[in-house]
């Protein structure tokens, strides 16, 4: 299996992030961070995933922004990679980052409730001890 999609990806996530850092001025475009781009076996499309700050309503205006850049992205990528067609783009938001954030939240809040009922347990005499085998005695 080739390497090369994976290869063009990187190549054209590196070029988008710089793009969309220096030369598109939407202001509908927040602080954003392309996470990723997968590009089909046949060079054809490309995926961009992003993440950015805000809320649902900013997301929202951002993703329309990048559609509006798409036709602008691409010619800049045409003149940066050497291939024979441009994929197409599509943007879009990567929500494997919030579902992180929020894995990490609940483990926090379960480290904390854990810590919380500790000192009970101790006090209540109750003392943990380990199994025994019938062997061992």
């Amino acid at each position: 299996m080739s390497q090369r999609p994976s290869r063009v990806g990187e190549q054209i996530r590196e070029d988008l992030a710089e793009l969309i850092a220096r030369e598109v001025h939407d202001p509908g475009i927040g602080f954003i961070t392309i996470t990723q781009v997968r590009v089909t076996p046949d060079l054809q499309q490309a995926r961009a995933y992003y993440t950015t700050l805000g809320d649902v309503k900013a997301r929202r205006e951002t993703q329309r922004a990048l559609e509006r850049a798409v036709p602008f992205l691409r010619r800049q990528l045409g003149r940066r990679l050497r291939l024979r067609r441009i994929p197409e783009l599509q943007f879009f938001f990567d929500e494997s980052i919030e579902r992180q954030d929020r894995i990490e939240q609940i483990l926090q809040e379960l480290k904390a409730e854990r810590e919380s009922h500790a000192p009970e347990a101790e006090e209540d005499g109750a003392v943990e001890s380990s199994p025994t085998k019938d062997n061992d005695r």
